[in-house]
């Protein structure tokens, strides 16, 4: 063999065991070695490792994603499919390069029949009741089928020790995946949003260790009826102790619910009954966590606030933990644990902004301070939702009852007079979180506040808002004066905050917080662009990021993450932000109509680097798609079970090129 060839070899190797590595064909990598004079060797069949070398070890430098054009009505089968036609370039420290083309690969579209581990098969996305029994839609007669979702949602990738499960002959990898809802029923006149309970699996995966592909081998459907089943399950986030932390999105009115046809319709769907249901069950905290053989179980905590759980972050003591708050109306809030790695006692604050709110990024940063709502148990909190009801904790008068002791307040998009009743404080504060917020005087102001997540080394929290609207501008009915929280006009496509993290504050009251890691000040990072519709019908310039969701953190990578749920993009796009170069890339886009969701990226399993991606709903068509519905509809039914259908996967790279350092 030439020397040179073998070197070039050794360095290839080299570069590649400092590399985040995205799943890859195996070919893909014998080629290129083989293009280095590596051909005649034993073919690569694990991760790549740096060789033994007494040169200096080769790290990596940065990483950077090269940009896709969005898809037009030129290529209409691309805005009808998730289309990926970006790069990922790695440097290193002796100035070598790989480049990457990007891929999407699915683990199955929901409706799909899967296997469940014991020579059977199961509905991916099926909806089941409190007995664990499917729920059928008999909307079309003669067509009885079980409901299934198409709004995949939070997804979690994880390991387990001693794993073991039939059927993987390479890694054991776990991934938890939520649904959401389902839009529709089969008849697509019957609105199902929110009358389902949400469903949550388990898929087992086996991890190639060559390619780092994975392929599913068994789908488990976690049994959710001991926490009285779950309510809109939105984005979700995996905890540093390897638990799928969940959410439950907009949390029932329990004031209203007992007479609401979606309640009434939850309730009937989960436990045969429409009044069974208990409205404080739901609007929590649900954590999930895997066994060993691709089971699991199912907690929810209680006293982190009754609110519009969009996702949480725990921070870097593996005990503070930021909440998005999806909502109109909505707030900061914080948990504190009062252990490590444990969420079931602590103390909750909210914010209050200060002065200089602004979305422009030259502005400064405005300032937090921190309210405590209380402190408590999960289990505490459990007992009374069980023994409580609305009337008992608080009234609430939705016109103005001409009464001195009621307080006028914003929540959850509404306006309403609250009075409080006598020593009612805690289930007020961990029951009606939204209602008492606003009444003890928190900056409850934001609109659709969506993701979190966190950047450990820089000590930032990031924090999307989806929209920035209504409550959040000057002069809005739903503004609230002198909270800190108001612009002088709306920006419908949203922006991405940044929240620095520092320890050493007080609350309110003058009684400090014990956590490193509160956020003590919030500013904007980027900012998205309302345009007027352009030709294909975009009402957000569709080169910078339209209403921001979903959000997640590579550390090695340095790359902020974004996810779309946008009715202003005719097709949703996943970005990429370097937040040293701040270069914003387009990575992917989904079907249109579609919502970008179930995001994570996972830095480092057994040797690879995963950027999972879902997608919500394809097809779901608004004012903004006047100008494709009639091209695209057919596609998307085509492709996505007449609509009914939504896609699970992950990213994968193929090295398609490198440039190595001079010898």
């Amino acid at each position: 063999m030439n020397p040179n060839t073998d070197l070039s070899r050794r360095r290839l190797l080299r570069l590649l065991g400092a590399t985040p590595m995205l799943p890859i064909g195996a070919g893909t990598v014998g080629a290129m070695l083989a293009g280095c004079g590596g051909g005649d060797d034993s073919p690569v069949t694990t991760a790549p490792t740096p060789p033994v070398t007494t040169t200096p070890p080769v790290t990596l430098s940065s990483v950077s994603f090269g940009s896709m054009n969005a898809p037009t009505l030129a290529d209409a089968a691309a805005m009808a499919t998730t289309s990926v036609g970006s790069t990922m370039s790695v440097s290193f420290s002796d100035s070598s390069k790989l480049d990457f083309k990007l891929s999407y690969q699915p683990f199955f579209i929901t409706g799909d029949l899967v296997p469940n581990g014991s020579g059977g098969t199961i509905l991916a996305g099926g909806y089941y009741d409190i007995n664990n029994k499917a729920i059928i839609d008999t909307t079309v007669a003669g067509k009885a089928r079980q409901f299934f979702s198409d709004s995949p949602d939070g997804t979690s990738l994880l390991t387990v020790p001693n794993a073991n499960v039939t059927g993987v002959k390479g890694n054991t990898v776990f991934a938890v995946v939520q649904f959401e809802y389902t839009t529709w029923a089969q008849d697509g006149k019957t609105d199902m949003y929110g009358k389902l309970p949400s469903p949550i699996a388990v898929l087992t995966l086996d991890q190639d260790p060559g390619t780092g592909k994975l392929k599913l081998v068994k789908y488990h459907n976690v049994d959710t009826s001991s926490v009285n089943g779950l309510w809109i399950t939105c984005g979700a986030s995996l905890s540093p102790w390897g638990t799928h932390l969940s959410s439950e999105e907009y949390e029932p009115n329990a004031f209203t619910a007992a007479g609401e046809a979606q309640f009434k319709g939850f309730s009937k769907n989960l436990y045969g009954d429409e009044t069974r249901a208990n409205p404080y069950n739901y609007g929590h905290l649900p954590e999930v966590t895997v066994n060993a053989d691709g089971t699991a179980s199912i907690k929810k905590h209680y006293c982190m606030g009754r609110i519009s759980h969009e996702l949480v972050q725990v921070l870097g003591d593996n005990r503070t933990v930021i909440m998005g708050d999806d909502a109109t109306n909505s707030g900061y809030f914080v948990f504190v644990a009062d252990k490590e790695k444990d969420l079931s006692s602590g103390t909750l604050y909210v914010a209050k902004v200060g002065a200089g709110f602004s979305l422009d990024p030259a502005a400064a940063a405005a300032p937090l301070t921190w309210i405590k709502l209380g402190s408590a148990t999960s289990d505490e909190i459990r007992s009374l939702a069980a023994s409580i009801k609305a009337t008992d904790i608080m009234d609430v008068k939705t016109a103005d009852p001409q009464d001195a002791t009621y307080t006028r307040v914003a929540a959850n998009g509404r306006t309403e007079w609250l009075k409080l009743k006598p020593g009612m404080e805690k289930a007020a504060a961990f029951l009606e979180t939204h209602r008492y917020a606003a009444l003890v005087g928190a900056s409850m102001g934001f609109t659709k506040m969506e993701g979190t997540t966190v950047n450990l080394k820089d000590k930032v929290a990031y924090s999307a808002l989806q929209n920035c609207q209504s409550s959040m501008v000057a002069g809005n009915a739903l503004n609230v004066p002198g909270n800190g929280i108001s612009i002088p006009k709306a920006l419908n496509a949203g922006a991405v905050m940044m929240l620095s993290l520092k320890g050493g504050q007080k609350d309110t009251a003058g009684n400090a917080i014990n956590s490193e890691w509160m956020p003590a000040d919030t500013r904007a990072l980027l900012v998205g662009e309302d345009i007027d519709a352009d030709a294909l019908g975009n009402t957000a310039n569709p080169n910078r990021i339209g209403n921001p969701d979903n959000l997640k953190f590579s550390e090695k990578m340095r790359t902020l993450f974004i996810g779309e749920d946008s009715s202003q993009h005719v097709n949703n796009f996943l970005w990429a932000y370097n937040i040293d170069t701040r270069q914003l890339s387009r990575l992917l886009s989904v079907p249109a109509g579609g919502e970008s969701t179930g995001l994570h990226a996972v830095d480092d399993i057994n040797g690879w680097t995963y950027i999972m991606s879902n997608f919500q709903h394809p097809g779901d068509w608004g004012g903004i798609h006047a100008n494709v519905k009639g091209t695209l509809d057919p596609l998307i039914k085509a492709n996505y079970k007449d609509k009914f259908g939504a896609a699970v996967g992950y990213l994968t790279g193929e090295l398609t090129q490198f440039k190595l350092a001079k010898a």
